[in-house]
C-alpha cells in the first residue's frame, strides 16, 4: 500500500490531543514508513516480552502459554498485521494503510505522519511512535463480499509466528509479501498461480454472450459514489463495511494518468459540507478533469487467461467479476457469414473480468445468447461517444483514431476487408497501436491495445460461456480508490486536476457533523459543516 496516499494537512488546534507516549525526536512520518516493515522479525524486535527465546531469560518460571494468556494482541480484531495503540482502556488498531479501528474494527480515522484525525479531520492523537508499537499478526479475515469477520485459530494469531509479512489485504490469489512494481501495485507475478476455475470447461453448464470494445478514457461509472437509493450499480453506500464489501468507487486519474480521489468536499460553509465527485474529462472539463487510469487496460496472464475490466448493461453491479470462456464464434454469425480466423484462434481462451463501467447502451441477451454483451475496456478498441483519450493523448485532430464504434479493428477491415487472414490483422492493429501510443508516454495504453492484436487475436464480437467467479485480488487491487477508503473525507475540492503529481499532498478541510460544531464567542452552530477559512 502506497503510504503516501494518506498523507494530508490536518486542521491545527480542533480537539484536546491524546499524547500516544512517544519520544517527538523518534515519530515516524509516513514518508518513514516503509522503513519500519512488518515482516516476523520486526514482531520480535518490537515485542520481545511475546517472543518465545525471551521467555526463559526475561522469567524462568514462566511459559509460552503464560505469555499467550496475557498476549495484548488477543484483546483486538485485526484483519491483517498492524500496530496496536493503547489510549486510556481502549485499544486502537493502526493498519499500514493508514486505517485506524478500535479494538472491535469500528472506524476511528486515519494515520498520517505521527497524527491520528478522524472522519471530520479533527485530530484526537499526537506523537505516535510506531517503532515502539507492539505489532499483532492478522486474528481474523474478512469476506470482501458481505464484510463478515471470521476469526482465525489461536495458533494463526501468534504474534511471534515466523510467517510474518507486510499488512496487505490478502486472499487465495494473492502474495502477502510481494514484489512491488514502479507503479506501487504488487507486480502481477507476485499474486502466485491463479485458481484453476479461471480456466475451467464451463461450456456445459453456463450461458453464453459476446463482446463489443472500447476505451472513451472517460471516468468510469463505478467511480461515482451512488445517486441514489434507485442506483442499484454502484456500491451500497448505507454503511463503510457495505460499501467496501462492493469494493468502494473505481480508481480514477488525472490526465498524466496519477491516481486522484474519486469524490471529495463540494462546495462547503459553515452550516453544510456533502461531496461531489471528481470530474470527468469528457465534460467540459477536458485535460482538467479525470480519466480511466491506464492500468485497467487487459493484461495476459497465462497464454490461456486474462484479466481485464467490462462495461456491463444498465442492470449490471459495479464490482462484480465474471469468467468468460471463448467458444470460436462471433455475435452476428449466420450461415453466410461464417466464424473468421481470428475468431477460432481465439477459442478456449479465457478471462476475468471485472464490471467498472456500466453502458446504457450496452445490450440485454437474444434467444442465442441471453446471458448478453459485455464492452471490453480495450485502448484502441473506439472512443465511442464521449471520448476523453483524444485529451488525454494529443496527436492533432487529423489523428487517425480508428472507427468511433470499432476503433482499430474496424479501421482496419475497412482496409483489408472482412477476410483478411490473423496476421494481416494483427499488423495493421499493432501497427495503428504504435503510431497513437509509442511515444504518449503511457505504456499501459500501448500494452493493452498489443494485447488486442496478439493475445485476443483480433477477435470482431467474439461470443463466450459466462459464469460469475470470484474476483482476482489483481483486478480488486487496481479497482479500488485508494484515497476513498470510506464514505467519509475531508478533501478539499479541486477544480484542476492536471498538476497534481505523484506524491503531493491533498489540502484538507476541518468539518463537522450536525452538533459537533466548535463553539464561537459562546455560541455553537447546530448544522453540520466546514470551517472555511
Amino acid at each position: 500500500m502506497n503510504r503516501k496516499l494518506f498523507k494530508s494537512v490536518i486542521a491545527a488546534g480542533a480537539v484536546a490531543m491524546i499524547c500516544a507516549c512517544g519520544d517527538d525526536t523518534k515519530a515516524i512520518t509516513a514518508n518513514d514508513a516503509s522503513n519500519n516493515e512488518l515482516s516476523s522479525s520486526s514482531v520480535v524486535q518490537q515485542n520481545p516480552e511475546l517472543s518465545s527465546s525471551s521467555v526463559n531469560a526475561g522469567n524462568p518460571a514462566s511459559s509460552d502459554s503464560e505469555i499467550r494468556v496475557n498476549n495484548p494482541c488477543d484483546k483486538v480484531v485485526l484483519t491483517s498485521m498492524a500496530w496496536l495503540l493503547n489510549v486510556g482502556d481502549a485499544s486502537w488498531v493502526i493498519y499500514a494503510d493508514g486505517r485506524v479501528t478500535d479494538a472491535t474494527g469500528n472506524s476511528i480515522g486515519t494515520y498520517a505522519e505521527g497524527s491520528i484525525a478522524n472522519a471530520a479531520g479533527q485530530v484526537v492523537a499526537t506523537n505516535v511512535d510506531l517503532t515502539i508499537l507492539p505489532i499483532c499478526e492478522a486474528n481474523a479475515t474478512v469476506d470482501p463480499k458481505t464484510g463478515d469477520v471470521t476469526p482465525l485459530s489461536s495458533a494463526s494469531a501468534n504474534p511471534t509466528s515466523s510467517a510474518g509479512s507486510d499488512p496487505v489485504a490478502s486472499s487465495g490469489s494473492v502474495n502477502t509479501n510481494p514484489e512491488l512494481g514502479p507503479d506501487g501495485f504488487p507486480t502481477l507475478e507476485s499474486y502466485g498461480a491463479p485458481p484453476a476455475e479461471y480456466t475451467k470447461d464451463i461450456s456445459a453448464t453456463a450461458k453464453r454472450g459476446w463482446n463489443t470494445r472500447y476505451w472513451d478514457a472517460c471516468k468510469p461509472h463505478c467511480s461515482w459514489l451512488k445517486e441514489s437509493s434507485n442506483d442499484t450499480t454502484r456500491a451500497d453506500t448505507s454503511s463503510n463495511e457495505a460499501f467496501l464489501a462492493d469494493y468502494g468507487t473505481a480508481r480514477n486519474c488525472n490526465i498524466h494518468d496519477v491516481e486522484v480521489p474519486t469524490f471529495t468536499l463540494g462546495d462547503v460553509s459553515k452550516a453544510w459540507f456533502g461531496y461531489n465527485g471528481t470530474r470527468s474529462a469528457c465534460g467540459d472539463e477536458k485535460e482538467k478533469g479525470v480519466f480511466t487510469c491506464t492500468d485497467m487496460a487487459p493484461i495476459q496472464v497465462t497464454e490461456n487467461l486474462s484479466y481485464g475490466y467490462v462495461a456491463g448493461t444498465a442492470d449490471s453491479k459495479c464490482g462484480k467479476c465474471y469468467h468468460l470462456q471463448y467458444d470460436g464464434h462471433f455475435a452476428n454469425e449466420m450461415e453466410n457469414n461464417p466464424p473468421r480466423e481470428t475468431h477460432k484462434a481465439l477459442k478456449g481462451k479465457h478471462m476475468i473480468v471485472m464490471a467498472s463501467n456500466i453502458g446504457m447502451d450496452v445490450a440485454g441477451g437474444n434467444p442465442n445468447l441471453p446471458a448478453g454483451q459485455f464492452d471490453l475496456m480495450v485502448p484502441g478498441g473506439g472512443v465511442g461517444a464521449f471520448d476523453a483519450l483524444t485529451t488525454q493523448v494529443k496527436k492533432g485532430s487529423d489523428f487517425n483514431w480508428g472507427a468511433g464504434f470499432g476503433g482499430f479493428l474496424t479501421e482496419c477491415q475497412n482496409q483489408l476487408g472482412y477476410d483478411a487472414t490473423l496476421v494481416e490483422y494483427q499488423t495493421c492493429i499493432k501497427g495503428m497501436c504504435d503510431a497513437a501510443f509509442g511515444d504518449a508516454g503511457l505504456p499501459n495504453l500501448l500494452r493493452g491495445c498489443h494485447w488486442f492484436a496478439d493475445w485476443y487475436m483480433a477477435a470482431d464480437n467474439p461470443t463466450y460461456y459466462i459464469e460469475e467467479v470470484e474476483c482476482p485480488q489483481y483486478l480488486i487491487d487496481h479497482y479500488m480508490s485508494r484515497y476513498n477508503t470510506s464514505l467519509e473525507n475531508n478533501f478539499k475540492k479541486v477544480t484542476d486536476w492536471s498538476t497534481f503529481k505523484e506524491g503531493d499532498v491533498l489540502d484538507t478541510l476541518h468539518c463537522w457533523k450536525a452538533g459537533e460544531a466548535p463553539p464561537e464567542n459562546g455560541w455553537q452552530n447546530p448544522s453540520a459543516g466546514c470551517d472555511v477559512q
